[in-house]
């Protein structure tokens, strides 16, 4: 038998997968006799889709719990995956069509498109929350609408500065600058020495949205007031496309067309030395370390993650994903839905699937600040906290439907991204997004 080091690894991986389920097991047994709230319907089967992993430990760790949860209850469970800005859409016509998977699993505000169609599981939300310490405030904001849970924010994407150290140091800093002025500062340095920056513009819901929403918000910029009135139009926006147009002048060039998987390729193949990300970056290149990479074990230990600079506002302005999980209405097995998505949080398979994820996924709730993941390694801390220091996606306004289609539309990641490219004046770039704005909060 020819073993390579790369399929012993993958045994490995599969072995631990393994265990994981079969640990998992018995507690679970124990858990659907005496604490699940809702007994599944004779019969139940059910599907759930949700986006493609970028870690393959988190997917194994979360298989393994859906693995626990059949063992247990004896409801298979089908998992699809699908890109990540593939979910909403599917979402979108299933809920409009009332047909499709059970569960979808998708970013920030989805549920709030279709609200009406979401399973109301206040109870399945309330127990986890009394149990586990409370949500985190952003979770309660876009797992309710008015005073009904229609979905579990099941965790976050901490969208983080992801940086060689080497490199900011040979552009002349000793550490991530705190401020805007330092930041762009930095981005310029490493343009000169060759080796640039460069984040998403594409239609990227994920690393797009994270960095031009805290841009705006860093200058004080907003599209909506707290009574939901369309206010992009605004000196503070018309600053923040300026930074904005600065910062992409002095980056790799081509992000304009990059999508959520563009950056993670471009740093790994160091022709971008700073981008936005979670820690998958770092995970990929663990990842080919172990795998016997040298490259990527050097590139490994000289990756750090940072907080986002503070803006002119004078406070922290990020915008972590938020993933929650929802059920339609139109599913044959509400209570079986309602059964996964709590035994999904109970800590004891939580806390597992967590660590799986390596930090690239961080709790929702406030016992999850003990968990395992957060003391494996220090590159992980800047990710621990995402769900309480994140602003939400209406911004100062409602999270709702309307903050879900304007999130949906690329309002402000357009607006940013055609000020940058040169396509549009900042002055046009704002008025073009007033009127998207304004059609939708009409």
């Amino acid at each position: 038998m020819n073993l390579t080091r790369r399929s012993l690894l993958r045994s490995t991986a599969a072995t631990g997968a393994l265990a994981m389920a079969t640990s998992l097991t018995g507690w679970a047994k124990a858990w659907a006799q005496t604490s699940m709230l809702h007994a599944p319907e004779e019969g139940a089967t059910l599907q759930l889709l949700r986006w493609r992993r970028f870690i393959q430990s988190e997917e194994d760790s979360f298989m393994a719990l859906v693995a626990a949860f059949t063992a247990a209850t004896g409801v298979p469970v089908e998992v699809l995956s699908e890109g990540m800005d593939d979910v909403q859409p599917k979402a979108s016509v299933a809920a409009n069509v009332g047909s499709g998977p059970d569960m979808f699993w998708g970013l920030y505000s989805l549920p709030h498109l279709f609200s009406d169609r979401c399973i109301d599981v206040t109870d399945v939300a309330d127990y986890i929350g009394n149990k586990y310490g409370g949500w985190a405030p952003s979770a309660e904001v876009y797992g309710k609408s008015g005073d009904q849970w229609i979905a579990l924010p099941v965790a976050y994407n901490a969208n983080l500065i992801n940086y060689r150290q080497s490199a900011i140091a040979e552009a002349g800093f000793s550490e991530m600058p705190g401020d805007t002025e330092g930041f762009l500062e930095l981005n310029r340095a490493l343009n000169r020495i060759g080796k640039p920056a460069g984040m998403a513009l594409g239609f990227a819901s994920g690393d797009g949205n994270a960095w031009v929403h805290w841009c705006l918000w860093s200058h004080g910029g907003n599209l909506v007031d707290a009574d939901d009135n369309v206010i992009i139009n605004s000196p503070e926006t018309e600053a923040a496309l300026v930074y904005a147009k600065n910062l992409y002048d002095v980056w790799i060039p081509g992000t304009a067309s990059w999508n959520d998987s563009f950056n993670n390729k471009a740093f790994l193949a160091e022709e971008v030395f700073l981008t936005n990300n979670g820690v998958s970056i770092y995970a990929a290149a663990q990842n080919a370390a172990a795998e016997g990479d040298e490259k990527m074990a050097a590139m490994a230990e000289d990756i750090n993650h940072a907080y986002w600079p503070v803006g002119p506002v004078g406070k922290p302005t990020e915008f972590h994903i938020c993933y929650p999980l929802m059920g339609m209405t139109y599913t044959k097995y509400p209570n079986a839905v309602k059964a996964f998505m709590q035994f999904m949080m109970e800590a004891e398979n939580y806390g597992p699937w967590l660590n799986g994820a390596r930090a690239y996924l961080s709790h929702a709730y406030a016992a999850g600040e003990d968990f395992a993941v957060w003391t494996a390694d220090p590159k992980f801390a800047p990710a621990k906290p995402a769900a309480y220091r994140t602003l939400t996606a209406g911004g100062l306004g409602s999270v709702g439907e309307k903050a879900a289609s304007a999130l949906a539309d690329f309002v402000v990641l357009s607006m940013i991204a055609n000020a940058c490219s040169g396509r549009s004046t900042p002055q046009d770039a704002m008025r073009v997004a007033e009127r998207q704005a304004q059609r939708i909060y009409r």
